[in-house]
């Protein structure tokens, strides 16, 4: 089966890789193309300390991995740390938000030698893996060196765990490699184990998000905006478009009325852009905040476009009530912790399949279920209530705080291997 997938992949890999290295800007190519062939800075190599290997594949695991890699660097302060990712968005995030003392790098190619080439030239301590990005042979390579294998924070969204159960006998060979398995919750801790996993390698720690503390500091830029806001985050193809058309009703009420459109991709800003232009709906992008603004200007009654990466989780602190994005067109949920950790009332479309802790939510009234039909009543009804609004919202930040602690119970995990 290994040696299937390895020809599989090197296939895919012919055809892919040409299409990877030129959608990739200039100066990030060569970097990127002598990484994922393990060629990797020489300071990794030659002045390491049987480093600590971390992988987090994009944007969300690596923010999810940073209170973890606080808390690697002060337990382990004589030892380096290396954070893998998959994604540009992933290294830029990580790059710059990173303890110091670890290093940033793209993933190799996941091909044995490969691999095995670099865990040799590097010599890592361990391998944790964030959330679940399996790849095969970089997780047997590990362990065929005898370096232990962990997966924290780890989660199998219903589709994932049908697409594995489908290649189970082989997914219980990889994952037979790995030592052991923190999981975010029961649910996902229960679909591990019916992948063939040992029930006592596996143990529900939580979710890391909830250790997650968005940077304290509200950006600079949004003192310019005056009036209510509405965050609506990470959002995906087709709901920028109704929540920007269920804004402009709002507005017949509430002409101060801001609204903040994060769509999830950065690929997606310039098609989020051109779709608000032909609509002749009127926004600013937040770039424009910086350079093109004078520094007089008050921004109220507009659409603000986010059109950066990593500041959605600040830009929530300065928000009255968060739109969950991806909840409404079927596409599994995002992140509901980081308004939570603001205090801010969510509002959620009917499919959060990939955040199960959203239930906890709607059981505690930390957060409002809706379908798109009803979003205009449901803002419009928190609008015009202050105190709803801020009752959902001292739900939401309680129940946070309640659930602090996972990254502390997978560090445990951590100094069994270490």
């Amino acid at each position: 089966m290994y040696l299937l997938y390895s020809l599989i992949y090197i296939v895919a890999l012919i055809f892919i890789s040409p299409v990877e290295y030129f959608k990739r800007p200039g100066h990030i190519r060569k970097r990127w193309l002598k990484e994922k062939f393990g060629f990797l800075d020489s300071s990794l190599v030659t002045h390491h300390s049987s480093p600590i290997w971390v992988h987090a594949v994009s944007v969300g695991e690596v923010m999810a991995s940073l209170p973890l890699l606080k808390r690697l660097r002060e337990k382990y302060p004589s030892k380096n740390i290396i954070l893998s990712t998959i994604t540009d968005t992933g290294q830029k995030v990580a790059r710059e938000r990173v303890p110091e003392g670890t290093g940033v790098v793209y993933l190799p190619f996941d091909i044995t030698p490969v691999i095995t080439a670099v865990i040799k030239k590097v010599k890592p301590v361990i391998l944790i893996i964030i959330e679940t990005e399996l790849w095969p042979n970089l997780i047997r390579s590990f362990r065929k060196n005898g370096i232990p294998v962990i997966l924290l924070n780890g989660r199998i969204s219903e589709n994932s765990f049908r697409g594995y159960k489908r290649i189970s006998l082989f997914m219980k060979r990889v994952l037979s490699h790995i030592d052991f398995f923190g999981m975010q919750g029961e649910e996902y801790a229960e679909r591990i184990k019916n992948l063939g996993v040992n029930t006592g390698k596996v143990i529900n720690t939580g979710n890391f998000k909830f250790d997650s503390s968005p940077p304290s500091q509200i950006p600079v830029w949004t003192e310019k905006i005056k009036g209510p806001v509405i965050t609506a985050g990470s959002t995906h193809e087709g709901e920028e478009e109704f929540i920007a058309s269920v804004y402009h009703e709002l507005k017949k009420d509430s002409p101060a009325l801001n609204l903040i459109i994060a769509p999830r991709h950065p690929e997606r800003f310039k098609g989020v852009e051109d779709m608000l232009r032909l609509k002749g709906i009127s926004f600013i992008k937040r770039s424009a905040f910086s350079n093109q603004l004078p520094e007089s200007t008050i921004v109220q009654g507009q659409i603000i476009l986010l059109d950066t990466v990593g500041e959605l989780s600040a830009v929530y602190g300065i928000s009255d009530i968060a739109i969950i994005g991806k909840s409404f067109r079927g596409y599994g949920g995002q992140n509901p912790l980081e308004p939570a950790y603001w205090g801010k009332p969510i509002v959620c479309g009917p499919h959060m399949e990939n955040f199960p802790v959203i239930k906890d939510f709607y059981t505690e009234g930390a957060a409002i279920e809706v379908r798109e039909d009803e979003l205009y009543s449901t803002l419009k009804e928190l609008l015009l209530s202050p105190e709803k609004t801020g009752e959902i919202g001292s739900k939401a930040q309680e129940l946070y705080r309640k659930n602090a602690g996972a990254v502390e119970r997978s560090l445990k995990i951590v100094e069994r291997f270490i």
